[in-house]
């Protein structure tokens, strides 16, 4: 294997920590890595996070160190994507016309920001948040304070950004179509603990609502128009409606597509030699028997792991507890589980949401499917442990402060 070409279409975290796991492994062979940005492979959830904020600097971010890829003969192409691929002659073109020849090929392609088209949405001062560039743009356009910020969207990032441009000292006003922000993902009662937060620290809501257009004046936006009829000033709109799984490369080979790029659990594709990973793969768990497309850090970093493995011809699921993490204002909350397995169940909760420090539970017949913990640590072990050993616990005791986590757990 040591002269066969492993070529990875994509420059995030699974791409870059597919590239790593490849020569940590032993693979000798050469190793391409597609990047479409013109930076080397960063890491996202700090971007709208302490990256933002001006606590980290860029450094921080990077999956690596820029020279390790020179250091450890990995090409790495900037600024260029994979337009096209010959799975039947294990081809990939990129758009510079360039062509590759794999041994074995990596999707690692992402997602792209989901675009609103409403009247207005090209005006200056309108903005998604996806990239290093973008967190750059958006932190010099808040920092100075002063600002009035129309934050569309009312999930994760929509959260976060609010939190950031508030702490900043900008005005904040968050619509979204959720009657309560986040209760989606975790349920109303959670999600109006974390609108609590973010009311207490002047960020204003208006749910349910959708933009309806953005007005401007001499090019610039100026105000929302709502779908409620409000109208709501704004020299920055950012739109935080979620991503769509950047599928095309596979859907010009044929590949199967679903929600992303159908994969089994060792991040195969239904093509030969041709494998997925992170945002865009849709990958069968075996917890569940389901395929789980997961947007977040940690299916990156582990299916970058295991892809690479899978690339060498080893026996390498990913099975891992899909986790996630965020930071708003001086809440600082942990969440492992499967989100498919905690919908319509009501949380259970261990600890306070008045004094702001608990974990809360889901539970599916008698065992925990779902765990968060809110300003609390070093407790995602067990969450994890009491999530993968599928065990019936003890609700008098999941919910009891004073009962170790641990405890709960086999000898």
């Amino acid at each position: 294997m040591a002269q066969d070409r492993m070529v990875i279409a994509g420059g995030g975290l699974a791409g870059a920590n597919a590239a790593k796991t490849l020569r940590t492994e032993g693979f000798t062979g050469p190793i391409s890595l597609i990047a479409a940005e013109d930076h080397v492979p960063y890491i996202r959830p700090p971007l709208s996070k302490e990256f933002l904020l001006g606590k980290a600097g860029e450094e921080s971010v990077l999956v690596v160190p820029a020279g390790w890829y020179r250091d450890n003969d990995v090409e790495l192409v900037l600024g260029s994507r994979a337009v096209a691929m010959e799975p039947a002659d294990h081809m990939v073109r990129l758009s510079d016309d360039r062509r590759l020849h794999y041994a074995k090929l990596l999707l690692a392609t992402g997602a792209q920001p989901r675009s609103i088209p409403i009247p207005g949405a090209g005006l200056d001062g309108v903005m998604t948040f996806r990239t290093l560039a973008d967190s750059l743009r958006l932190q010099s356009l808040l920092k100075d304070g002063g600002r009035q910020v129309v934050m569309i969207g009312s999930g994760w990032i929509g959260m976060e950004l609010a939190a950031a441009a508030r702490t900043y000292g900008n005005d904040v006003t968050l619509i979204g179509l959720e009657d309560i922000p986040l209760s989606a993902a975790i349920g109303p009662e959670l999600g109006s603990y974390f609108q609590q937060i973010h009311t207490a620290r002047g960020v204003k809501f208006v749910l349910p609502a959708s933009a309806a257009s953005v007005e401007g004046r001499d090019g610039r936006a100026s105000a929302v128009r709502t779908t409620t009829g409000q109208t709501l000033p704004a020299d920055i709109v950012i739109v935080a409606v979620g991503v769509v799984p950047d599928t095309s490369l596979a859907e010009t080979a044929q590949l199967a597509v679903r929600n992303g790029i159908l994969v089994d659990a060792g991040l195969h594709t239904n093509a030969p030699d041709v494998l997925a990973a992170g945002d865009v793969a849709n990958a069968l768990h075996p917890f569940t028997g389901e395929h789980h497309r997961s947007e977040h850090w940690a299916n990156a970093l582990n299916g970058g792991k295991v892809a690479a493995k899978s690339m060498l011809g080893q026996d390498a699921t990913l099975d891992v507890v899909p986790y996630f993490y965020t930071d708003q204002f001086d809440v600082s909350m942990e969440y492992s589980g499967f989100p498919s397995l905690a919908s319509g169940v009501a949380p259970t909760i261990r600890g306070s949401l008045d004094e702001g420090s608990f974990i809360a539970f889901w539970l599916r017949d008698g065992a925990v499917v779902a765990g968060m913990n809110v300003n609390q640590h070093r407790v995602q072990k067990p969450i994890k442990a009491l999530i993968s050993g599928r065990l019936h616990v003890d609700v008098t005791s999941l919910t009891d402060p004073d009962v170790p986590l641990e405890s709960l757990l086999p000898s």
